[in-house]
């Protein structure tokens, strides 16, 4: 098969020529001008390190949660700094405290690793675990509310939510979740590593406890850049993972939250320091700026599900309001995986190494099959899921 066209736009990623990356949702991928901002921030580190830390480093990071604020609309003092939307988790997670019998609300989709967290969290406090069966397909945004709400009782204290799953693609009506929830006195955890520069999020509007998103992913900032939001009024109980000398500096005019967050030891802060830019950067690619740019990866990921869909005979198994800029579709009847999900399955290696398509692949038992689940970005060009169908449809003998 011919190697596809690219998209107009892919000279701003340094992404290997020879692969047709359809997978930014994993890890997202950073333009070159912000791979040099980031070296920039790097010899500024190490042209006079204690300069740097002692002096400079609180206003770097300070433009930096200025500059998420406006973006994801809420207080400055509300963010803080932390590498990714797992270490968001697990920081509100061992943060709290929980009584025997407490209820911790999450949906099957959960992403693994924060499902983990739960689990760990739950077995120290001897809090119960209630998992919510979401069905995928699934035909309206709806049925993910009546379920979750239905899940809810007198114990529920805590619901981690996503704004959009990993495993299933689904944009949740996480909104209005919060809502419900935050309504009926339990606290939400709105995991939204899928969050910031793929869907408008209006933090202080919603009003959720605990908010954390990746910055190196959609956002396309460097690699461990992420913010964690928490409400006013929770700060007080919340601290960092890693516990420095901010838990006893004098205040100043600032608060202990921004003191314990702000210095956790000696770290390279280049990744944060590199976001205002990363906004900016990526907001002048096209007309429009961030508004268009979500609309049009929105756009090219419910064209490439369409191609695939008619290619592999497939339906498409949630509708256009559930979808943001990543879509997940079942492999065709038969193809019941079994595969376990640390393991790589062998259509995956196949693509990559036979076609140089990077997508994944894996088996899941919710329901059970196998799935693939492509994205959408600037770089990719509608030309690249015709690829994608074709090379599935050969190997799958379609």
């Amino acid at each position: 098969m011919q190697h596809p066209t690219r998209s107009g736009l892919a000279h701003h990623w340094s992404l290997d020529e020879n692969c047709v990356f359809l997978n930014h949702g994993s890890f997202g991928a950073t333009p070159v001008e912000i791979q040099k901002e980031q070296r920039t921030w790097q010899q500024k580190l190490e042209h006079e390190p204690v300069r740097f830390y002692e002096d400079l480093a609180m206003g770097f990071m300070e433009a930096t949660r200025s500059a998420l604020a406006g973006f994801v609309h809420c207080d400055p003092d509300d963010l803080a700094l932390v590498e990714n939307a797992t270490t968001g988790v697990n920081t509100i997670l061992r943060s709290l405290t929980f009584n025997e019998g407490d209820e911790i609300l999450v949906p099957d989709h959960a992403y693994q690793a924060c499902r983990n967290a739960i689990d760990f969290v739950a077995e120290r406090w001897g809090a119960v675990v209630v998992t919510v069966n979401i069905p995928f397909p699934i035909d309206e945004p709806s049925t993910v509310i009546d379920l979750i709400m239905a899940g809810v009782s007198e114990r529920t204290v805590l619901a981690m939510i996503d704004t959009v799953t990993s495993p299933t693609g689904l944009l949740m009506p996480f909104e209005r979740l919060v809502e419900l929830l935050e309504g009926k006195g339990v606290s939400v955890l709105l995991d939204a590593a899928h969050g910031i520069g793929m869907i408008p999020l209006h933090l202080d509007e919603m009003g959720a406890s605990y908010t954390t998103s990746n910055c190196h992913k959609w956002l396309c900032a460097p690699k461990g850049s992420a913010f964690l939001h928490v409400r006013k009024d929770h700060q007080e109980k919340i601290h960092p993972l890693t516990i420095s000398h901010g838990m006893t500096f004098p205040l100043g005019d600032t608060t202990r939250f921004r003191h314990e967050f702000d210095w956790t030891g000696t770290r390279d802060i280049s990744a944060w320091c590199s976001i205002p830019a990363t906004i900016d950067c990526m907001a002048e690619m096209i007309d429009g700026g961030w508004p268009a740019i979500m609309q049009h990866n929105h756009d090219l990921a419910m064209k490439g599900r369409e191609i695939l869909c008619d290619r592999l005979g497939i339906e498409a198994p949630c509708p256009e309001s559930m979808i943001s800029c990543i879509a997940t579709m079942m492999l065709p009847p038969g193809e019941l995986g079994g595969i376990p999900l640390h393991e790589p399955d062998p259509l995956h290696s196949v693509l990559q190494e036979k076609y140089g398509i990077q997508v994944p692949v894996w088996s899941w038992d919710s329901p059970k099959g196998r799935y693939f689940r492509i994205s959408a970005q600037l770089y990719n060009h509608e030309d690249e899921y015709h690829y994608l169908a074709e090379a599935l449809a050969t190997e799958l003998g379609l």
